[in-house]
C-alpha cells in the first residue's frame, strides 16, 4: 500500500464515489500560500453551489515542504479536500492532466483550476469560473484580470494578438493560469496526443485555449479583478517563459492550421461578472535593461533575422528600437509581420523552431521597451488601448502569415 505522501491523485480520490464540481489546485512547494487558496475554494463552493457535491483537488508535483499536509488539514466529511501527486513528466501540464482525469473519474459536470500562490483569490472567483460550465453556457472560461500596463508582456505583445487574429476570438488572457471548463472540454484535452511532449512541462495554457477554440467550444471570460502575484521584470526573468510559450504556440498553430486559415476578423467574448474599477499594483520595469537586451542580440540571431524576416519590416523595427522610440502604427505593423515571419518559418520547418524563437527574443525586448515608452504617464486602463491597437495590427497582417507559412 502506498503511503499518504506517495499516493497518486487517482488513488487519493478512490474513496470518493462522485462529485458534481471540482476545484483543482496544482502545486509544487507552495506550503506558505496554498492554505489561503484552499480556504477560498471551499468558501466559493459552499456559498455558490450548496446543492452540489464539490471536491477540492490538489495535484502536487512532489512537494517537500509539507504542501500536501497543509492542504489535507482542510479536509472535512462535508466538503472533501484531497491531495495526491500527479504522474508523468514534471510540469504544470502533467498536474492539470491529473485534474482532467479527476473530472472523468468522479463524473463531475464542470471544474475550475486556480494557481496555488494566489493572494487575491476570493470566493466569487470560484463561482465565475464554474457557473458558465455548470449552466451549459460555455465549455471553457478564461480569466479576465485587471493588470498593470507593464504586466503580462508576453500575453500583450504575442499570445493575445496572435490568438485573436488567428482563432477569431478576443481571448484577453489566453495563458492566464486560472480557468473553468466543462466535462466535455476535459475529455477533449485528454484525447489529444500531447501528454508526453513539452505540453506536459510548459505551454499547457496556450494548448488548452487554442484547442478549445479550434474545437468550436463556446468560450467565455470571467471577470476576476486584479491578480496579485510576484510580477517579473521582462529583461531579467521572462526569457525562458517566452521561448517555451512561443514554441508551444507554434506547435498548436501547426495542429490547427485548417481551422485558423479560415477564420476572418475577431469577435468579443461574453464576460461572467463585472470587475471593479481599480488601478492594479505597480509593476516596475528596467527600461535600460530592455534596451540593453535588444542590443545584445548575437551574430547568429542577426543572421537568422536576415534569413527569415522581411527586410523592410526588420529595418523599420530595428531603427525605432535603436533610436529608443515609443511604438506607433508603423512599428506595431512591423512587429506583427516579424512575429508572423518567425511563426511561419517555424511551421514550415519544425526543427528550426527553437532557434527561430531564441532569435526573436531580443526583438521582443525591443518591442516591450517601445510599449513602455508609449505608455509613459498613462494609467493602466488607458494603456489598454495600445494593446488593442497592436492586436488590430496582427489582424490586419494575418495574410502575411498565410503567405509566410506556405
Amino acid at each position: 500500500m502506498p503511503t499518504e505522501t506517495d499516493r497518486t491523485l487517482a488513488e487519493a480520490l478512490s474513496g470518493i464515489a462522485r462529485a458534481d464540481v471540482i476545484v483543482g489546485i496544482p502545486s509544487y512547494n507552495n506550503a506558505k500560500t496554498i492554505a489561503h487558496v484552499v480556504d477560498m475554494a471551499r468558501q466559493g463552493l459552499r456559498h455558490s453551489f450548496p446543492a452540489l457535491t464539490g471536491v477540492v483537488v490538489n495535484s502536487d508535483g512532489g512537494s517537500e515542504d509539507g504542501t500536501r499536509d497543509v492542504v489535507t488539514e482542510q479536509d472535512t466529511p462535508e466538503l472533501r479536500v484531497v491531495s495526491g501527486r500527479y504522474t508523468g513528466p514534471s510540469g504544470k501540464g502533467s498536474a492539470l492532466r491529473a485534474v482532467f482525469e479527476a473530472v472523468r473519474q468522479l463524473g463531475a459536470r464542470a471544474a475550475c483550476v486556480v494557481d496555488s500562490d494566489l493572494r487575491s483569490i476570493a470566493p466569487e472567483w470560484i463561482e465565475r469560473l464554474l457557473r458558465p460550465g455548470i449552466d451549459g453556457r460555455a465549455g471553457y472560461v478564461t480569466p479576465l484580470y485587471i493588470r498593470h500596463k507593464h504586466d503580462g508582456t508576453i500575453t500583450n505583445n504575442v499570445i493575445y494578438p496572435v490568438v485573436r487574429a488567428l482563432y477569431g476570438k478576443r481571448v484577453r488572457q489566453p495563458i492566464g493560469g486560472d480557468f473553468g471548463f466543462s466535462a466535455d472540454m476535459a475529455r477533449r484535452w485528454l484525447a489529444e496526443d500531447v501528454w508526453e511532449t513539452d505540453v506536459a512541462r510548459f505551454g499547457i495554457d496556450v494548448f488548452m485555449t487554442t484547442t478549445a477554440l479550434a474545437s468550436g467550444a463556446t468560450v467565455m471570460q470571467a471577470a476576476l479583478g486584479a491578480k496579485l502575484h510576484d510580477p517579473k521584470d521582462p529583461a531579467r526573468h521572462l526569457a525562458p517563459m517566452f521561448t517555451q510559450v512561443s514554441s508551444a504556440l507554434v506547435d498548436r498553430l501547426r495542429a490547427h492550421r485548417a481551422f485558423w486559415s479560415r477564420a476572418v476578423g475577431s469577435e468579443p467574448l461574453e464576460t461572467e461578472g463585472q470587475a471593479p474599477a481599480i488601478e492594479p499594483d505597480d509593476v516596475r520595469v528596467d527600461l535600460a535593461g530592455l534596451d540593453a537586451a535588444f542590443r545584445l542580440a548575437n551574430t547568429p540571431d542577426r543572421e537568422r533575422w536576415s534569413e527569415i524576416i522581411c527586410a523592410d519590416e526588420l529595418a523599420t523595427f530595428t531603427a525605432a528600437a535603436e533610436a529608443e522610440a515609443p511604438s506607433g502604427w508603423d512599428t506595431e505593423r512591423a512587429w506583427a509581420r516579424i512575429v508572423y515571419d518567425v511563426l511561419g518559418s517555424s511551421m514550415r520547418d519544425g526543427a528550426q523552431t527553437a532557434a527561430n524563437v531564441r532569435a526573436l527574443l531580443p526583438l521582443y525586448f525591443g518591442r516591450i521597451a517601445m510599449h513602455v515608452r508609449a505608455a509613459s504617464g498613462m494609467p493602466s486602463s488607458a494603456a489598454e488601448a495600445l494593446v488593442e491597437r497592436q492586436a488590430e495590427a496582427f489582424e490586419a497582417e494575418k495574410p502575411h502569415l498565410l503567405k509566410s507559412a506556405r
